[in-house]
């Protein structure tokens, strides 16, 4: 099985990196091409075998399946230029959320999926958001999600709840680490203690929770509740934390929503197409 990747900037060399360290893939797998011949370089000096194409037409049509790792606003010239190339058996998967099937499915010939991946995977965790097109059938969807088991946790998930579950599975490593930047700061200023020392006990913790919510059979009340003594020092600094992020969760996922329906509204202008499917913010 020969899998393309157009686009190996952040997310697309992730992904290539971790199917070939993973064994889901070897070198002589992979197609790519770049916009940039200085990282596709790069990119053959780190996995010799993988093959170099000169244009995107070229990665897509020696592909059975094909990654889509270009920013969305890119996505319509993008098809435009594969779309001749492409054949009904072969499978295009967008990585990106804004980008909804029937945008893809409306001027590809091929069959189409939506996977959004995490920065977790390079550790071969967290979670594939899997979107399926209507084109697959059921021999496809396993394929999809033997690969992408490799490397994490695939799930499948509704369209209209992809940029909810995406603050998640995908923007949620970069909220944590926010938070605990700005913990470890103050931690820091106020007691001196050494800054590697409590970033390590920080992940540490964060690894040791994720476990206890996945595996352990708590749920996040429970946990609070397991860990917080009535009336001790965990409590108190709960009640803190209450009052001081009251609606901050609420302005996040309002953000994260507005620039996705920015980028939908946008992507709909480009593909000649009006909205189809609405998240629970547009209602």
């Amino acid at each position: 099985m020969k899998v393309g990747f157009i686009g190996t900037g952040s997310m697309g060399g992730l992904l290539i990196e971790t199917f070939l360290s993973s064994g889901a893939l070897d070198p002589c797998d992979v197609l790519a091409s770049n916009r940039s011949p200085g990282k596709l370089l790069e990119l053959k000096k780190l996995h010799p075998g993988i093959t170099v194409c000169a244009n995107n037409s070229e990665t897509a049509s020696g592909s059975d399946i094909v990654f889509l790792c270009v920013k969305p606003l890119q996505f319509k010239t993008l098809s435009d230029e594969i779309a001749p190339c492409l054949r009904s058996e072969q499978i295009v998967v967008s990585i990106t959320s804004p980008v909804q099937l029937y945008h893809l499915e409306s001027v590809l010939p091929s069959k189409v999926a939506k996977i959004i991946p995490s920065i977790t995977h390079s550790v071969k965790s967290g979670t594939s958001l899997c979107i399926f097109g209507s084109r697959l059938n059921k021999k496809d969807r396993l394929m999809l999600l033997q690969l992408l088991s490799f490397i994490g946790i695939p799930a499948e998930i509704p369209e209209s709840h992809t940029r909810i579950a995406s603050d998640f599975s995908s923007c949620g490593p970069a909220f944590l680490s926010y938070f605990l930047e700005r913990w470890i700061e103050a931690a820091v200023e106020a007691t001196g203690i050494d800054e590697a020392l409590v970033s390590r006990l920080a992940g540490e913790m964060l690894l040791g929770t994720g476990k206890l919510l996945t595996e352990g059979g708590f749920t996040p009340q429970e946990l609070q509740e397991r860990v917080a003594v009535r009336g001790g020092i965990t409590a108190e600094a709960l009640n803190h934390l209450r009052s001081s992020l009251e609606g901050v969760f609420e302005r996040l996922i309002t953000t994260t929503h507005d620039k996705y329906n920015e980028d939908l509204h946008r992507l709909d202008a480009l593909f000649g197409q009006s909205g189809i499917i609405q998240g629970p913010l547009d209602r």
